[in-house]
């Protein structure tokens, strides 16, 4: 019985292991592909999804493995994207530094609400993360020297090594696969870890964690700071693909489509939330041509997959395998 957990691990890993190989395969080519085809502005595209997966993925791992519905969570990517404002104006234009400041503040932001926020639950917990949220929201609208609610342009992107090298969109979309490759690869760690696991378990029957001797708070909190400060990387990311900084970015309706992309992906399966971002933009790009009114028909799109499949996109993927996505 022992001998045969770890095949079975393998076999349960594999297929998530191959869809995401096979994903982040295809948006590597995909630039290349549309730019052959005279149509580089799709390239734009494509970093925005990739960017919003980031996002989408950090809050996958407090909703869909910690069951925390979080309308705050787009503060955190607002951090970031005024990270690489302020830090801008201030001569810093280097995206590492800008980076690291945007980590450093989104932790302390989150340790400070999580220490409260993760003593609720349910609406309660809803309520006070759309509070948090609300509360960053207006403290930027206050910010007249960086636009306040009209928001900031940038006079530039951020510079890579004392370059300029994100000027070209191409390079950005690179660096914004990369990074969301590397955030799925420690969201997996994490999740498969004992950390992972402890979440998970307080996520069902947080009495009987306690019962064993673990302290659900203290990885709540953990896993509340880390997913903001991926959250933020996603807003430094954001910044620099739209050139533009507001308020706006963290308000309680992005928080809304963060959540839509995860629950349309797949709650707690990583990849999904990664596949519900890029085909929430999809549609919206499909759709708003013929309407100012698109969301209407990506609300029919959601309620019909939360039919079909109420795993979403990757547990739609589960049923046509007939393996684990």
């Amino acid at each position: 019985m022992t001998g045969a957990t770890p095949t079975a691990a393998r076999s349960a890993i594999a297929p998530r292991t191959i869809i995401a190989a096979m994903f982040f395969g295809a948006m590597g080519l995909l630039p290349v592909a549309v730019t052959a085809l005279g149509d580089p502005f799709l390239v734009v595209v494509l970093t925005r999804m990739i960017i919003l997966a980031l996002a989408a993925l950090s809050l996958d791992l407090i909703l869909g493995h910690g069951a925390l519905v979080s309308f705050g969570h787009a503060a955190f990517v607002g951090i970031g994207a005024y990270a690489v404002v302020i830090l801008a104006q201030a001569g810093i234009t280097d995206i590492a530094v800008q980076v690291l400041a945007a980590i450093v503040v989104a932790a302390v932001f989150g340790l400070i609400t999580g220490l409260i926020v993760l003593r609720t639950r349910g609406v309660y917990f809803i309520m006070i993360t759309l509070a948090f949220g609300q509360m960053a929201y207006f403290f930027f609208v206050s910010l007249s020297a960086y636009g306040g609610d009209d928001g900031i342009s940038m006079r530039g992107r951020s510079t890579l090594f004392g370059r300029d090298w994100l000027e070209n969109d191409m390079a950005l979309f690179y660096l914004a696969l990369a990074v969301l490759l590397g955030g799925y690869v420690l969201a997996t760690a994490l999740v498969g870890s004992r950390f992972g696991r402890v979440i998970s378990g307080t996520r069902e029957n947080p009495v009987r964690m306690q019962a064993m001797g673990f302290r659900p708070f203290g990885y709540q909190l953990v896993a509340y700071v880390i997913a903001g400060c991926m959250a933020a990387v996603a807003g430094v990311l954001l910044a620099n693909q739209t050139e533009f900084v507001s308020p706006a970015f963290m308000s309680w309706q992005r928080s809304g489509e963060l959540i839509v992309m995860v629950v349309l992906g797949g709650l707690g399966t990583l990849i999904g939330p990664i596949f519900g971002a890029v085909a929430v933009l999809l549609l919206e790009e499909v759709l708003s041509p013929f309407s100012s009114h698109w969301r209407i028909g990506l609300g029919v799109v959601l309620i019909l997959v939360v039919f079909a499949s109420p795993g979403g996109l990757a547990g739609m993927l589960r049923r046509l395998t007939g393996r684990g996505a």
